[in-house]
């Protein structure tokens, strides 16, 4: 039921912040189409907890800030090595353990993970990702485990 009234807020909130008019016409027909929603949804079987991960929402604004953070920096050293050249990059695939128990915090890293420039996740194997990365070092940084630490803090 909360993962319902949540679906419903989060869309009535963006049908407001969309529609921009406050008429009753208009509210009624926010109203109607949202509910027609949440009846196709229930009828579909995908609000639940994958679809509405209620359990991110405290966290995730301080993640999202730091993964941003994490973005800028590697922006700069990427564009740093395009400037320094073919010579100064050392493409690499390694497998790297991750500590992640949810599907949802696994996708969270694995995404992260994309996110960040010079990075790509390829593949997700049980507890194991496979990577590409831009530079060797940046295989150092993942095995640092910060992210990782950061993602796992999402789950519980």
């Amino acid at each position: 039921m909360r993962h319902t009234i949540s679906l419903f807020l989060t869309l009535a909130a963006f049908w407001l912040f969309n529609s921009g008019h406050y008429s009753m016409l208009v509210m009624s027909l926010g109203l109607v189409s949202i509910v027609l929603v949440l009846i196709i949804c229930h009828k579909m079987d995908v609000v639940d907890q994958e679809s509405q991960p209620l359990y991110l929402t405290p966290q995730i604004l301080g993640y999202f800030v730091w993964l941003i953070k994490e973005i800028i920096q590697a922006n700069i050293t990427v564009v740093k090595h395009i400037w320094l050249g073919k010579e100064s990059i050392s493409p690499t695939f390694k497998k790297i353990k991750i500590s992640q128990k949810t599907d949802m915090g696994k996708v969270i890293y694995a995404n992260s993970i994309t996110l960040t420039p010079g990075t790509v996740a390829i593949d997700l194997v049980d507890d194991e990702i496979i990577v590409h990365a831009l530079l060797y070092k940046d295989f150092e940084s993942l095995e640092a485990g910060e992210m990782d630490r950061r993602v796992s803090l999402l789950e519980r």
